[in-house]
């Protein structure tokens, strides 16, 4: 297979990673195109063997796989200003947030699209992407889109499209919403006096711990969190904090607000 990867950002290029690293394709059949003159450099050093493109240098994209990773606000520009032209037989995979298959297909004048939503810690082929598929695609084809999703970590394949906006809020977004969460506590550790590296510690392997006892328990998560919150306890002064300030619902009302962000994308 040969692949296309028309946006070589940080999505762009950790998919790249992970594709030459299972070998799912050779490093010469991977041709990244980049709007920036100025990463030619680091990307070259990273792809030695590949094809790196700009935009306006492609007048014809020789792939089986085109996939778009370029920033959602921009599409619109890009699809309108490429000088190549997609063939029959080619597979699209989108990776924007927010842009439908439904105006994927008409700005590109192309029927096989497919659209998926992953996370960023597919950088460490740890990340989990939703996807969907617009008809005309096979099963062969979609197997083989699945089999590339899942060197980045796990793939669920959604038949309902609209679920791709909630999966974009949910897990798209859902590293940062832990990130935010982590540095408010590692912050309180150091007002209450800790060594910030040492805060940094204690609440990493915190959430590390957190995470596997989720995985392996097969309490749910008021169980656990009852667990540990004891009857008059720290825990419980901690989350009766939590709940007089609706800190729950503050956070999901932040979700849904990503989901509707995402459905204002589309325009």
């Amino acid at each position: 297979m040969k692949i296309a990867i028309l946006g070589a950002g940080n999505m762009g290029l950790s998919f790249s990673k992970s594709f030459l690293k299972y070998e799912l394709i050779k490093p010469e059949n991977l041709h990244l195109i980049t709007r920036d003159n100025s990463k030619f450099s680091k990307i070259s050093e990273e792809f030695p063997k590949s094809k790196i493109s700009t935009f306006d240098e492609v007048t014809e994209l020789n792939a089986d796989l085109i996939i778009i990773a370029v920033k959602p606000q921009d599409f619109k520009h890009v699809a309108e200003n490429i000088r190549f032209k997609l063939v029959e037989n080619q597979m699209v995979l989108s990776i924007m947030a927010g842009i439908k298959i439904e105006k994927i297909q008409q700005l590109l004048n192309h029927p096989l699209i497919v659209r998926a939503m992953p996370n960023s810690p597919t950088l460490l082929g740890m990340g989990i992407t939703g996807y969907t598929a617009a008809a005309g695609i096979s099963f062969s084809q979609l197997i083989a889109i699945e089999r590339l999703l899942n060197s980045t970590g796990r793939s669920v394949y959604l038949e309902n499209e609209e679920l791709l906006d909630a999966v974009t809020a949910l897990s798209g977004s859902g590293p940062a919403y832990f990130y935010y969460i982590v540095d408010a506590m590692i912050k309180a550790g150091v007002e209450m006096g800790i060594d910030e590296n040492l805060s940094k510690l204690f609440v990493n392997q915190t959430m590390l711990g957190a995470y596997h006892l989720i995985n392996n328990s097969d309490k749910n998560l008021e169980e656990l969190i009852k667990d540990v919150a004891s009857k008059g306890g720290t825990t419980e002064a901690a989350l009766k904090t939590f709940n007089e300030n609706n800190l729950k619902q503050i956070l999901k009302t932040g979700i849904l607000n990503a989901e509707k962000r995402a459905k204002e994308l589309n325009g």
